[in-house]
């Protein structure tokens, strides 16, 4: 079943989109990611052109965090302070990549610039991870029981400005959380991903917080980075598409909030060798798709616009003639969308303990 997307100007199949988004869902909660590295590859490989992918997927992950988060919130696994922190790197990071973003786009080498930079990022990202999961999974079937440090201590730490983090029990530099926070957010503004799937091993292995507190605290930092994100490319370049947008969210928070219930039971070490893998197969698929299989992704097919329905039109008319209100509405939209979700799983949660009690 196909729809037309009427700002991407593209044909696309809803049972697939809906699908993606849902897989996608379910690893952001299990993971505490954004799911934004996994979902804009798919959007490419299914027809939608990278520009319009990154703005969208954005978006998306807008509401997948806000569904996350306040679900967090709700139960009090989340650090503010440390958050906040990063996001003030993060909003510096968003802007210098959304100029560095229109660059590109501007001498007309964007497309190869996100393939790029997603066929590396996720390479590098996938071999540690995989690397650290079969170490884990070899230990495990050994039973061989490791004692880490309580805290490594790199360059980092020793800048200026030390100051406490109660919720974490932390005391160190908060430019450490500051440029985390720059670095996921210029990569956030160039690849349309929250960023989570490196603020997350950088929260662990840097920043050095308690577990139970990253996932949480990665979807508030993602909000905002993502909500920069969108007004930006709604903004300049009128790339996102509300119809896109809600198939995306609908299959996405669905997900979340399954993959978080299922982070409950499973197995951490084997999670993350999967995840490894998929970053791994997905990073090839990019380099095929980049290098071999140019040809594919030039056979789009376009409609006459004259033709659209009156939902489109409108739609096309919004971004066009009144983007910052177009903004901040796909921005509301995906906000309402997330917020509502998490409230939705709470009032069955609470159900489920108050007429299934043991």
């Amino acid at each position: 079943m196909e729809v037309f997307l009427p700002i991407a100007e593209v044909s696309v199949n809803i049972i697939a989109i809906f699908s993606l988004s849902g897989i996608v869902g379910v690893l952001s909660g299990l993971f505490g990611v954004g799911g934004g590295f996994l979902m804009t590859p798919f959007l490419i490989f299914l027809g939608v052109p990278p520009t319009y992918a990154v703005a969208n997927e954005a978006n998306n992950i807008l509401a997948t965090s806000v569904s996350g988060s306040t679900t967090h919130y709700l139960k009090n696994t989340l650090d503010y302070k440390m958050g906040l922190m990063i996001v003030v790197g993060g909003v510096f990071g968003t802007l210098l990549g959304i100029w560095t973003f229109t660059y590109f786009k501007g001498i007309g080498k964007i497309d190869i610039v996100i393939s790029l930079a997603y066929m590396y990022i996720l390479a590098i990202i996938g071999t540690a991870m995989l690397v650290e999961g079969l170490g884990e999974i070899d230990k495990a079937r050994k039973k061989i029981i490791t004692k880490k440090k309580l805290h490594v201590h790199y360059w980092i730490h020793g800048l200026p400005l030390r100051m406490r983090f109660p919720k974490s029990k932390l005391y160190e530099s908060a430019f450490t959380p500051i440029i985390i926070g720059l670095i996921v957010g210029f990569i956030a503004a160039i690849m349309g991903i929250g960023g989570a799937f490196i603020l997350v091993p950088a929260m662990i292995y840097i920043i050095g917080m308690p577990t139970k507190l990253i996932p949480g605290t990665s979807l508030f930092v993602t909000i905002f980075v993502s909500v920069i994100v969108t007004f930006l490319h709604a903004f300049n370049y009128g790339s996102i598409d509300l119809i896109l947008v809600t198939m995306l969210v609908l299959g996405s928070i669905v997900g979340v909030q399954v993959g978080q219930k299922l982070g409950e039971f499973v197995n951490s070490a084997g999670l993350k060798t999967l995840l490894a893998v998929l970053l791994l197969l997905v990073g090839i698929a990019i380099a095929y798709d980049t290098f071999f299989a140019e040809h594919v992704t030039n056979e789009v097919n376009k409609i006459d616009i004259n033709d659209l329905n009156p939902l489109s039109i409108v739609i096309k008319k919004l971004s066009v003639e009144m983007p910052i209100l177009y903004g901040l509405f796909s921005i509301i939209f995906a906000v309402t969308l997330g917020v509502a979700a998490a409230f939705i799983r709470k009032f069955f949660s609470n159900l489920r303990k108050k007429y299934f009690k043991k």
